[in-house]
């Protein structure tokens, strides 16, 4: 199974989008702004280029292993031990039938959300407790993963 780095690049990329709406002061920006401390002086301190260039390396990272959850293909690479020419020959009967079977940008959003919602939301509310962080917060910062990772998951998927 091949790694599609565009669909990763694209999915990293879409972050960044979603956070230009996201955190635009008509949306969440102002309430994000107030529930995480942050003031319009703090951030003109900010090297823009790197906090965006670092944004798209993490979200890549993220869209690396975003693939494994949302393509379940890897799952039978993995079931062979990730190295398909050592396989039996019913793997490449298996891979045949269902290689392409939940290829969706609908199949990846619905586990892209999951993930968002399940994995990433108690993450940044376990954090948000010892930060000592309000609700608000966790539902900003924890719906703002959930949708990247479910337009994200839907990219990924949709692009073999």
């Amino acid at each position: 199974m091949n790694i599609n780095f565009l669909a990763l690049l694209l999915a990293a990329l879409s972050t960044l989008v979603v956070g230009f709406i996201w955190y635009n002061p008509k949306v969440f920006g102002t309430i994000w702004m107030k529930e995480s401390g942050m003031t319009e002086e703090k951030m003109k301190g900010s090297n823009m280029i790197m906090l965006f260039g670092l944004s798209i390396i993490y979200a890549f990272l993220m869209s690396f292993i975003l693939q494994m959850l949302v393509i379940h293909q890897f799952g039978a690479l993995g079931m062979v031990g990730g190295d398909a020419s050592k396989a039996l020959p019913s793997y490449e009967a298996f891979m045949a039938d269902y290689g392409t079977a939940f290829r969706t940008f609908k199949h990846g959003a619905l586990h892209g959300f999951m993930t968002g919602l399940f994995l990433t939301l108690p993450v940044i509310g376990t954090n948000a407790l010892y930060e000592k962080r309000s609700f608000k917060y966790v539902l900003i910062s924890g719906g703002f993963w959930a949708v990247c990772f479910m337009i994200m998951g839907g990219i990924i998927c949709m692009m073999q």
